[in-house]
């Protein structure tokens, strides 16, 4: 196998609606790797978790499958994919192929070694998570056009914390998304779009992991 096309612990690799994000509802290629290094309570993916999950796939492999799929938007997801150091080949090869590509990180890697024209949708840690102490603000000051930020809330207590998260960081004046969610089955999307409303915060936006309502929330590679 040639230094140039490494190998990575693959999931899953699969072609749907992109259910989150602004990029909600776009047909999209995904490529799941495994290993994470947090484990929220909350976690929709625990067949992913660990390394040993995966099988291994070249990259020319996982290029061909996407250029297969039909899709123009790759979305690179876990797992925690910036956890392995051959990710932003794997991001830079499926970008000279003239795909848009999404990354979906935990907030708690540093992503400076990937290409800028990589869109990368960060996930702040809420309490509600056990993970809150993972996140790395260090990354805040590397967001650029295309960047997301997202909130998934699984309580009032996690919306007020990522209210002044928000502050603490400036978030609002990055000049990008910032999406709030709901922990499927512990907040209502009533609820937190109520929150949000009386926030008087204009620049908060809501959305529903649109997958979980068109499938079963436990379906996969859908």
């Amino acid at each position: 196998m040639s230094c140039n096309d490494p190998v990575f612990p693959v999931v899953e690799t699969f072609c749907s609606i992109q259910g989150e994000s602004t990029h909600a509802g776009r047909v999209c290629f995904f490529i799941r790797l495994a290993g994470c290094n947090l484990r929220c309570t909350y976690c929709d993916t625990l067949y992913a978790q660990n390394q040993c999950d995966g099988r291994a796939l070249a990259l020319s492999e996982l290029i061909k499958q996407a250029r297969s799929s039909g899709a123009g938007l790759v979305e690179i997801t876990g797992g925690e994919p910036a956890l392995n150091p051959d990710t932003p080949q794997l991001a830079q090869a499926l970008l000279d192929q003239g795909f848009e590509v999404l990354m979906e990180t935990n907030g708690s890697v540093a992503l400076e070694k990937f290409p800028r024209q990589l869109k990368c949708i960060i996930d702040v840690k809420l309490p509600s998570s056990g993970m809150a102490q993972h996140n790395l603000p260090a990354i805040y000051e590397q967001l650029k056009p295309g960047d997301e930020i997202k909130f998934v809330t699984g309580s009032r207590a996690d919306f007020d914390w990522a209210l002044e998260w928000i502050d603490r960081w400036g978030l609002h004046r990055k000049n990008v998304p910032l999406i709030f969610s709901c922990v499927f089955g512990a907040v209502t999307p009533e609820e937190l779009t109520t929150w949000i409303i009386e926030s008087k915060r204009a620049y908060l936006r809501f959305q529903l992991q649109m997958h979980k309502y068109i499938w079963h929330p436990s379906k996969r590679s859908v």
